[in-house]
């Protein structure tokens, strides 16, 4: 009751402290002509994916193959200029070494950390999977200045691009490149505009524990940076609240996040957390763009293994596994059609980092066609430990 209590207290004094600028980016695809006529009241669209993934130590050891057909289907339904109803499904059919070596898979991928459990192995055998999860589903309502929605959503209050200590609702992993869309939570959240950009918003979830993260948003700017300040109770037992911002010195964009997650006295023995992130972009032409971001963790996480990057388990308050940790990404565009990147992580506290090229070629105007490398070096319990993951992806998109 307490802790209801004090939740309540920081909603409204952050609410009336703060006078925001400038509303999120939004999940939602947007439709020419949606909710306009009498024919345009539904719309449909998603893509198709083929993924090969092969993983080993050195390409002279044995590999694990691994396939996954992926397939997305996204649906609007307008009922006039006020509401709109969404639903987003993922379907994939996983084989090879990965469901026949790992015990924990199959039942991992049905895995479901919303209030509703909304994923469902469909079938399975001793080499396949077939999964379907639905991770969008709301109703979303709009009246002048307010904007109510309810269901899953993705609510994004990042604003640096590789961590994102803001992002208390739907944390993603960086690696976890063919999940573009990232996760969404079962919550309620408003959306107040104060201006012609300028917003305040409030959010509350509920996770398959019951643990319940609820907390309030505001924007402004000031000096040509959009700032934010964010405050609320993160999983029940940490009282949570951070900053982020956005803006330019010359031509170089300035983007950074910090969060503090203090827990309540009741939970014994656990230590508060501070992180911070800072980083720069820069497009240097139309072909060649950079980014380098910093993070700082007073309570890094402990890392088991690599597989926990991929996990989908981590929090906001996770997101560092050194207390220092760097990051760097090139990418070029030699012709408009094909895009060649380059990313790496150095993780000091572990004795490690990643490395990651890829190129992405337009075969088509729909189709995609991508080639990715994942390296990762590290150190657990004294024991360098060196895993590579090489992908092969094509999609349609319709």
């Amino acid at each position: 009751m307490r802790r209801a209590i004090l939740t309540a207290f920081i909603l409204v004094a952050v609410a009336a402290a703060v006078y925001p600028q400038e509303t999120g980016p939004s999940d939602s695809v947007t439709v020419a002509g949606a909710g306009t006529g009498k024919n345009d009241w539904l719309t449909a669209g998603g893509y198709a994916s083929w993924l090969h993934m092969a993983m080993f130590g050195k390409p002279s050891e044995e590999w694990a193959n691994t396939s996954m057909l992926h397939n997305r289907l996204k649906f609007r339904a307008y009922a006039g200029n006020s509401f709109t109803f969404a639903l987003e499904v993922r379907n994939r059919f996983v084989t090879g070494d990965m469901v026949t070596l790992d015990p924990a898979y199959v039942t991992g991928l049905s895995a479901d950390p919303g209030l509703a459990d909304l994923s469902w192995n469909i079938s399975d055998g001793s080499s396949y999977v077939l999964n379907m999860m639905v991770d969008r589903a709301y109703v979303d309502f709009t009246a002048g200045k307010l904007q109510v929605r309810a269901g899953r959503q993705r609510i994004n209050w990042s604003q640096a691009l590789i961590w994102n200590p803001n992002d208390i609702f739907n944390t993603y992993s960086f690696f976890d490149f063919d999940y573009v869309e990232r996760p969404g939570s079962d919550a309620l959240r408003l959306t107040y505009s104060t201006g012609p950009a300028s917003s305040m918003e409030a959010a509350v979830k509920a996770d398959a524990h019951g643990r319940v993260t609820a907390a309030v948003l505001g924007r402004f700017s000031h000096l040509n940076t959009d700032l934010q300040l964010l405050a609320g109770v993160t999983d029940d037992d940490y009282f949570t609240a951070g900053t982020g911002w956005s803006g330019a010195i010359g031509s170089v964009s300035v983007r950074g996040e910090a969060t503090l997650f203090a827990p309540f006295g009741g939970s014994q023995g656990e230590k508060g957390n501070f992180t911070a992130t800072l980083g720069i972009d820069k497009a240097f032409s139309d072909k060649v763009t950079a980014l380098a971001q910093v993070m700082y963790s007073n309570n890094p996480t402990d890392l088991n293994g690599f597989t926990d990057l991929y996990g989908g388990g981590l929090t906001a308050r996770q997101l560092a596994f050194s207390e220092f940790s760097a990051a760097g990404q090139v990418a070029y565009a030699p012709v408009p059609l094909v895009n060649i990147s380059v990313s790496a992580i150095w993780f000091p506290d572990l004795e490690g980092f990643y490395a990651g090229p890829s190129v992405d070629i337009s075969l088509a105007e729909n189709i995609d066609f991508t080639v990715l490398w994942q390296h990762f070096r590290s150190t657990f319990d004294e024991e360098e430990t060196r895993i590579n993951l090489a992908f092969l992806r094509i999609r349609y998109s319709f």
